[in-house]
């Protein structure tokens, strides 16, 4: 297996995928973002600023700092890795197994959905209280 193919067989606890996927709903970003890393990574000055409305990878305006704490946190649910290359850690992003199987499955459908008011709630105290549900 190559270290870009996802386990189908492997399952990931309902409480993972959940968060994962309400993170997603919670972040500015479309899915065209997520699709584009099933094939390569995508830079942090892709998704700022202009590049990452006229790139369709963001829903509105982010700068460099919201972008990459917007980053950081899919990185800690699990979505998002930090690319390396033969000199340490790039400013490039790919997904994570459980990233690549999310986005596969959000393609089939047509999406993620939108965030509700329950998911931006939760999402929230995952994200700042470190909340253990």
């Amino acid at each position: 297996m190559t270290p870009t193919t996802s386990n189908p067989d492997f399952r990931y606890p309902q409480k993972t995928l959940d968060r994962a996927t309400r993170a997603v709903r919670c972040a500015p970003f479309r899915l065209k973002f997520y699709a584009t890393m099933l094939t390569h990574s995508v830079s942090l000055s892709a998704v700022a600023g202009t590049p990452g409305i006229r790139n369709q990878h963001s829903k509105r305006m982010l700068s460099e700092l919201a972008a990459d704490g917007e980053l950081l946190w899919l990185i800690q649910v699990g979505i998002l890795r930090r690319e390396v290359d033969g000199q340490g850690l790039t400013d490039s992003f790919r997904l994570t197994p459980l990233g690549r199987q999310l986005v596969q499955q959000w393609q089939s459908v047509g999406g993620f959905g939108k965030a509700s008011l329950s998911d931006r709630i939760l999402n929230v105290m995952h994200r700042w209280f470190r909340l253990p549900f």
